[in-house]
C-alpha cells in the first residue's frame, strides 16, 4: 500500500506575524521593543481586511511598548499616534481622534521643521478629520498647507500630492466650489492612473470621486460610468465587503435614485448598509449615512414606517458620534421632519425643523466667521438644511406665502 503523505497547510500572512510575537513574547516577554515590527505586520493586516477594532488595539499595544522604551516625545511614537488617530478616525471616534492628530503634528513640527513631508502627511490627517467634523475652514487652511509642502519637497506629480488634491477637492464640494473642485480631482486621478495603473484602489477613490462631482453638478451621463468602473475595480481588487466598495455602491445608488431608478437604487443602498455595519460596526457615521439614503429612497416609494425608523436611527448614530452641533444631525433633523411632515403630523414635525435650523445655525457660525464674502455664497448656496428648514417653520407658523388656486 502506498504512502499517503498529507501536506501541511501553508500559513496565512496574519499566523505568521502572530507566529512571530508569540515566539518573541515566550523569550523577550510581553513589551520588548522587538516586538513593535511583528505586532505591526499583524496591525497591517487587519487594516487591510478592514478589522479597525483589532487594528486599534494592536496600535495602541504599540504606542505603549514605544512610549516605555523611547520615551513620549519620540519620532517613532510620533508616527505610532497618527496611525492610531487614523484608526480612530476610520471607526468614526472623531473627538478622541483629534487630539491624537494634533499631538502627532506638534510633535513632527518639533523635530522635522514645519516644511516636512512627514508634516504635511500629519496637516493633510488632520484636515481630513476637521472635514468630517465639519470645521472647513480650518481644515482648508491645513489642506493647503500640506498641498505647498508636498509640491515642493516631492513635485507636482507625486502620489502624496494626488492625496492632497483629492482631499482638498471634496472640501471645495462640502464648501459649495464645483468649480474649483474639478481640476483638483482630475489632476489627482491623472496622477494615479499614470503611477498606478488603471486598476489600482486608488484609482477607483479617485474615479469615484469624480463621479460624485458629475453627479453634484446634474451630469449623470458623465457619472454613471466612472461610478460603474470604480465599482467594478473595487470589486477585484478588494473584495465584496469592503467598506471602500460599499462607498461606491451608496453613491452609485442615489445616481439611480435621482434618474428615479427606485429598483435599481434599493438593493445597492441596502447592500452597501449590510457591508458597512459588518465591516464597521452597527454606530458608524457611515452607516448613519446609509441608513439615512435608504430610508429617503424608501419614503420615496412610499414605505413611510420603515423609512422612519431608518431615519431615527440615523439620527440617534450622528448625534452619538458627531455631537448635538453637527452638519449631518441638521441633516437628518430636517429629513426625519419631512418625512414626519409628509405622514401628516405638522405638530410633530414642527420641533425637529426647529432643532435642525438651531443646528444648521451653530455650523454656519463656526465656520463662516474666517471665509472670504465670496466663500460664505458658495457655501450658503451648497447647504440643504437652513433656508429649508426656516421656509417650512414659517409656512408651519402661518407666516409664509398664501397658495392661491
Amino acid at each position: 500500500m502506498p504512502t499517503v503523505f498529507f501536506q501541511e497547510p501553508e500559513e496565512t500572512e496574519l499566523e505568521v506575524a502572530q507566529r512571530k510575537v508569540s515566539e518573541l513574547e515566550a523569550v523577550l516577554g510581553q513589551d520588548h521593543l522587538d516586538l513593535v515590527g511583528p505586532l505591526e505586520s499583524v496591525l497591517m493586516f487587519h487594516f487591510r481586511e478592514a478589522n479597525y477594532g483589532k487594528a486599534e488595539d494592536v496600535c495602541r499595544r504599540v504606542l505603549l511598548i514605544e512610549e516605555k522604551h523611547l520615551g513620549s516625545e519620540h519620532m517613532n511614537v510620533a508616527t505610532s499616534l497618527n496611525n492610531l488617530a487614523m484608526l480612530l478616525s476610520t471607526q468614526g471616534l472623531y473627538t478622541e481622534a483629534r487630539l491624537i492628530y494634533e499631538r502627532s503634528l506638534a510633535m513632527k513640527e518639533k523635530f522635522l521643521g514645519p516644511e516636512h513631508p512627514d508634516v504635511a502627511l500629519a496637516l493633510n490627517n488632520l484636515a481630513a478629520l476637521l472635514r468630517k467634523q465639519g470645521l472647513y475652514a480650518k481644515s482648508r487652511f491645513l489642506f493647503e498647507r500640506a498641498l505647498v509642502i508636498r509640491e515642493k519637497n516631492q513635485g507636482p506629480n507625486h502620489l502624496n500630492v494626488a492625496i492632497v488634491l483629492n482631499n482638498l477637492a471634496l472640501l471645495l464640494l462640502d464648501m459649495g466650489s464645483s468649480a474649483e473642485a474639478r481640476p483638483l480631482l482630475e489632476r489627482s486621478l491623472a496622477i494615479n492612473e499614470k503611477a498606478l495603473g488603471p486598476e489600482h484602489p486608488d484609482v477607483a477613490l479617485a474615479l469615484n470621486n469624480l463621479a460624485g462631482l458629475f453627479h453634484e453638478m446634474g451630469s449623470s451621463a458623465e457619472a454613471r460610468p466612472l461610478y460603474e468602473r470604480a465599482l467594478t475595480i473595487r470589486e477585484k481588487v478588494l473584495g465584496l465587503d469592503h467598506p471602500d466598495l460599499a462607498q461606491t455602491l451608496n453613491n452609485l445608488a442615489g445616481l439611480l435614485r435621482a434618474q428615479g431608478s427606485y429598483a435599481e437604487a434599493r438593493p445597492l443602498y441596502e447592500r452597501a448598509l449590510a457591508i458597512y455595519e459588518k465591516s464597521l460596526g452597527p454606530e458608524h457615521p457611515r452607516v448613519a449615512l446609509a441608513l439615512n439614503n435608504l430610508a429617503g429612497l424608501l419614503q420615496d416609494q412610499g414605505s413611510y414606517a420603515r423609512a422612519r425608523s431608518l431615519h431615527e436611527r440615523s439620527l440617534m448614530i450622528r448625534e452619538k458620534v458627531l455631537g448635538l452641533e453637527h452638519p449631518e444631525v441638521a441633516s437628518s433633523l430636517y429629513n426625519l421632519a419631512a418625512l414626519i411632515l409628509e405622514m401628516g403630523s405638522g405638530a410633530e414635525a414642527h420641533p425637529l425643523y426647529r432643532r435642525g435650523l438651531d443646528t444648521a445655525l451653530q455650523h454656519l457660525s463656526a465656520n463662516m466667521g474666517s471665509m472670504t464674502e465670496a466663500e460664505r455664497f458658495m457655501f450658503l448656496d451648497s447647504l440643504a438644511g437652513p433656508e429649508p428648514l426656516l421656509l417650512n417653520l414659517v409656512t408651519m407658523q402661518g407666516n409664509g406665502p398664501k397658495q392661491t388656486d
